[in-house]
């Protein structure tokens, strides 16, 4: 069996770091194990959206914890700190019961996100959207590459495509 297991180690986890692993898990097939400080929930949702199959606290980076996490993924398991996995079962027992926690799921744009989108879908500037949507054209801009990097878009007409096609607008 062949499989390439890839080791990243991530200073600052932020969605471009979340496009490089997601890029690297579909372009590469490795698997990946995750080496960082920390994670929040949000960022962790990102993280195994993007197909990572291990993490490994930085500070808890030992060679043994490290050829744990190396042997996991390339058995195709998954090795996650017990931590996070408490974490990550209370925010979704949370939301099972309608409790919102206030995170993004990576795979669906936020509300704010969605009314951009709609309105670059009807053909307006970005000056045009935050004059209606009483935005500054700053927060226009951010909406548009939050979203497009967290959903690994190449463009504004792929956002839009992407937003039609999943039902979205």
């Amino acid at each position: 069996m062949d499989v390439d297991v890839a080791v990243v180690l991530v200073d600052a986890f932020d969605s471009a770091a979340c496009v490089r692993l997601r890029k690297l898990v579909v372009n590469s097939r490795a698997r990946v194990v995750l080496v960082v400080d920390g994670l929040d929930e949000r960022q962790l949702e990102l993280v195994l959206e993007a197909g990572v199959r291990g993490i490994v606290w930085r500070r808890q980076a030992t060679e043994v914890q490290l050829a744990q996490a190396i042997r996991a993924a390339w058995r195709d398991e998954s090795d996650i700190p017990d931590d996070l996995l408490r974490r990550l079962m209370a925010q979704r027992a949370g939301r099972a019961r309608g409790v919102e926690v206030g995170t993004v799921v990576a795979g669906r744009p936020t509300p704010r996100e969605l009314r951009v989108l709609e309105l670059v879908a009807h053909g307006l500037s970005t000056k045009e959207i935050a004059d209606r949507l009483s935005y500054s054209e700053r927060t226009v801009k951010g909406n548009l590459h939050d979203v497009m990097a967290r959903l690994n878009l190449r463009n504004r007409a792929h956002a839009v495509a992407y937003a039609i096609r999943e039902g979205y607008i």
